[in-house]
């Protein structure tokens, strides 16, 4: 097994060819190694996922934590999903489209992702990834940052952009824009 070679486009037939104990992103064709995630973030992420898995029991849409890989299908890349330069590990994948799921993770755009921000991470989740999931239409974006304790929610607008965020802090209940009756509790998840 090989690993991302310097100065190279790499697509998702590269990612499937490195070896499975690296954690590694491709946006645009730039492969980014993420490093070991802290307790603290795993905290967090555990806290969000269990909110999210118990509303959705029994329901259509599915919700997937890291490490999950999505494959993202963007017009210039329509040569099939070998060619894409786009594989990131959402921190949580939101999923209403069972057809975009098969055995190794989701090949096309989640309806919800959520990141949560270390300092090692900030630039790619704020501007990379927040560009990369913007022109593949994810519906909601959420940026969590523990050690500020704000959440920013993004949410895709008519014209396929995203809008001016929500901003919400620990003492506040988010409202998730694509279920009817899904409120976070921020306090338990900012604790």
């Amino acid at each position: 097994m090989s690993l991302p070679i310097e100065n190279r486009i790499h697509t998702y037939a590269d990612y499937l060819s490195w070896p499975d104990n690296e954690r590694i992103e491709i946006i645009d064709g730039t492969p980014y190694f993420q490093a070991t995630p802290s307790r603290i973030h795993q905290e967090k992420l555990s806290e969000l996922h269990r909110q999210i898995a118990n509303f959705l029991i029994g329901k259509e849409c599915k919700v997937y934590p890291a490490p999950f890989h999505v494959v993202f299908d963007l017009e210039d890349e329509a040569n099939g999903w070998e060619n894409s330069k786009n594989v990131c590990e959402p921190d949580i994948s939101i999923i209403c489209d069972k057809s975009k799921l098969d055995d190794s993770g989701c090949k096309g755009s989640p309806d919800l992702i959520i990141e949560i921000i270390s300092p090692s991470t900030a630039r790619k989740d704020k501007i990379e990834k927040f560009n990369l999931y913007e022109r593949a239409k994810v519906k909601e974006y959420w940026i969590v940052e523990p050690q500020e304790k704000i959440v920013s929610v993004f949410t895709l607008e008519e014209n396929q952009r995203y809008g001016r965020p929500d901003l919400y802090t620990e003492v506040d209940e988010v409202k998730v824009s694509i279920f009817d009756g899904l409120n976070i509790d921020l306090a338990s998840v900012c604790a």
